[in-house]
């Protein structure tokens, strides 16, 4: 299997604060990995690595078998699809849900003078059709629900037909009903053998849709298991990773887990 992500010794270091410590980390093409950790774990420090947004202080970092701080990563990026709340954060509230997923082809977040073939468009409406939004192509970006935007931002990432989809966070702030919408869609995504390498990243185990296949857990900026996701979502890992002794439990693929009464 060739080699997605492969990280060996990376570490990242912002003033006194080491946000990464000794990460090594190899994603293939074909897995699908969840990253999980409590808040301040490292986990969105990890994927602006992953999406060429951030050089690692020291260490070696992989990506789609080029070398961060060797090569021009604008020949990166159009080859990795990105959604999370930073780059949401830069989409103009004004623009339409087609443009905002068929401008991913120039890499940019608004529509300007630059022209676009109709193949363009006609995938940016067909990957909206797959992920529910096509009957609000012609909405503002501003004007829908969080889950509505989860799924645009997610066809957005879809648009160039990247090696590398990375989800940061891409649960957060839905209700129960979004939440289970985007875990069935992903799913989905998962099983769909043409569908590239997928890096999920969460810190709610409930989000973790069947058919991923590894998950990596974070705490402190440091790795404290990765593998297989059966063996690796066990409950001594995860009570390690956030610190709490936890009852895991799984169904059908999906995980569950509370805290032990009186532990």
């Amino acid at each position: 299997m060739s080699e997605v992500l492969g990280f060996a010794g990376v570490n990242v270091v912002r003033g006194r604060k080491r946000l990464l410590k000794d990460i090594d980390w190899q994603v293939n093409d074909g897995e699908r990995w969840v990253v999980l950790g409590p808040n301040g774990a490292g986990k969105t420090t990890l994927m602006q690595i992953a999406a060429t947004r951030m050089h690692p202080t020291s260490g070696l970092a992989g990506v789609l078998g080029e070398v961060l701080g060797a090569i021009d990563v604008f020949e990166l990026r159009p080859r990795i699809g990105l959604s999370s709340a930073a780059l949401a954060n830069h989409i103009p509230g004004h623009e339409t849900v087609l443009n905002v997923v068929v401008t991913a082809s120039y890499g940019t977040t608004g529509r300007w003078r630059e022209e676009y073939e109709q193949l363009d468009e006609r995938r940016a409406f067909a990957l909206l059709h797959d992920w529910g939004m096509s009957t609000m192509m012609n909405r503002t970006f501003a004007s829908l629900s969080e889950g509505e935007r989860k799924r645009v931002q997610i066809a957005r990432a879809l648009m160039t037909d990247p090696e590398l989809l990375l989800l940061d966070e891409p649960g957060a702030g839905l209700d129960l009903a979004g939440r289970e919408d985007l875990v069935r869609r992903l799913t989905e995504l998962a099983a769909d053998e043409d569908a590239p390498a997928i890096v999920l990243v969460t810190h709610h185990l409930e989000e973790v849709p069947p058919g991923f296949t590894h998950a990596l857990l974070l705490r402190e900026g440091g790795v404290v298991a990765a593998g297989p996701i059966a063996e690796t979502l066990t409950e001594e890992n995860l009570s390690a990773a956030f610190d709490v002794p936890l009852k895991v439990s799984s169904d059908a693929g999906r995980y569950t887990a509370v805290a032990r009464v009186g532990a």
